[in-house]
């Protein structure tokens, strides 16, 4: 196994909406987490400060599905071990899809005015809970103060027991309306591409990289779309595709297969058959295909001793055919005939440099990330002037197929 890279890692995260709860210390910050999912899942205590890392947990909301909430430490804390818990709840703004900005007793202060304007510049959307309002009610003067000033909701919210005010329900719509409002719509993986009748061959390796007993979820995920537009989805492995061919009655419409055995499912599939990756398709639903598509000729033009980075998505444990860490710099190094080096960024981990000296960022298919956490990592990465591909269109590139495998979406390119 080549070696000549460097590895950073964080715990991986998956591609659930994220829901912040901020708020000063004894807002009820915690007490709203234990409400939303009805189980003691943060610690509850009126010494300033209780929480400290942020708790992470999923429930499952009605038409939303499942989502993460998360409880964060109080923005007012101080001291040195105080400051440590505010930027932790800083760092989560980087995976928060929509937050919750609890105040009480009609107070809205410098803290409350400064995380506002942290979820506008983020682009996240939010909403104003006016907690303990069985202590204080809010009044309808700062109410409409609130919402004026900062352009959003303001919901008058308990966390006490029978409370007429504890309307769990309340909030759950102002999130998806928020999110309905906000949220990117994103084209759907076959859009446009894949329709009803329509017969589509996956080509799924099972290798060592391949969870016991499973499929991995692009595979899982293209199946799913291939059933949502009442399209006929045939599933093989590598060495039957032509078995597969010569049972069929009319040809595929569509052959996507894993981007490590394109080479060779190029080779079996008709050149009139339409032919791309698991890889490409997601990069086409997640955004960035044109940015990837302009940024895999940077691989014809790597010099001696460049860097290139290496952005997963997901952690696990890595073995001689791993993709992004083995396979993809090892064609990388033969395609060009140079000493690249390569560094590899797995799940929302920081950057080890700046990205202006890296050469070229290649980027997973990102199924396990959302979108807004997939944004923070690529926008930064456009600022500056980094050239961009993904996994599938690097790989394609590699293997002279470039055209074949991003022809049927580019003619789709609005």
């Amino acid at each position: 196994m080549d070696t000549n890279f460097t590895h950073i890692m964080q715990t991986n995260n998956d591609n659930k909406l994220r829901i912040g709860i901020f708020g000063k210390r004894n807002q009820g910050k915690s007490s709203l987490m234990n409400v939303l999912t009805k189980q003691t899942t943060s610690i509850v205590s009126k010494q300033a400060g209780t929480t400290t890392d942020p708790v992470k947990k999923t429930i499952e909301i009605l038409d939303l599905g499942p989502v993460v909430l998360i409880d964060t430490a109080g923005i007012d804390d101080f001291g040195v071990l105080g400051e440590v818990r505010v930027t932790k709840t800083q760092e989560i703004l980087a995976q928060v899809d929509v937050a919750l900005l609890l105040i009480s007793h009609n107070e809205w202060g410098e803290e409350e005015a400064q995380w506002s304007a942290l979820f506008k510049a983020g682009k996240i959307p939010f909403l104003i809970l006016h907690n303990q309002s069985d202590l204080e009610p809010i009044t309808t003067a700062f109410k409409t103060r609130i919402e004026t000033q900062i352009q959003t909701q303001c919901i008058e919210f308990s966390t006490m027991p029978n409370s007429k005010l504890l309307n769990t329900e309340k909030i759950f719509t102002a999130i998806k309306q928020l999110i309905a409002q906000k949220q990117v719509q994103t084209v759907k993986i076959l859009e446009g591409i894949v329709k009803e009748n329509d017969l589509v061959l996956l080509v799924t390796p099972i290798d060592s990289q391949a969870p016991q007993g499973r499929l991995i979820l692009p595979q899982v995920q293209l199946i799913r779309q291939c059933l949502d537009v009442h399209a006929i989805c045939l599933v093989c492995q590598e060495n039957e595709i032509k078995n597969s061919l010569a049972l069929l009655k009319h040809k595929p419409v569509l052959v996507i297969t894993d981007s490590q055995i394109f080479d060779k499912v190029h080779q079996a599939i008709p050149s009139d058959i339409a032919l791309t990756s698991f890889s490409i398709c997601l990069a086409r639903q997640k955004g960035y295909f044109e940015t990837y598509i302009q940024g895999a000729s940077t691989l014809s033009h790597l010099k001696e001793g460049d860097r290139v980075l290496i952005l997963e998505s997901c952690t696990h444990q890595v073995n001689c055919e791993d993709i992004g860490r083995v396979k993809i710099p090892n064609w990388i190094r033969k395609y060009t005939q140079k000493n690249i080096e390569f560094e590899i960024v797995s799940g929302l981990s920081p950057f080890v440099r700046p990205l202006q000296e890296y050469a070229l960022v290649i980027q997973c298919g990102a199924c396990m990330v959302t979108q807004k956490q997939l944004q923070n990592r690529l926008d930064a990465v456009i600022a500056a002037k980094v050239p961009l591909t993904n996994y599938g269109i690097a790989i394609a590139y590699l293997n002279g197929i470039f055209e074949r495998a991003t022809e049927i979406f580019r003619k789709n390119i609005k």
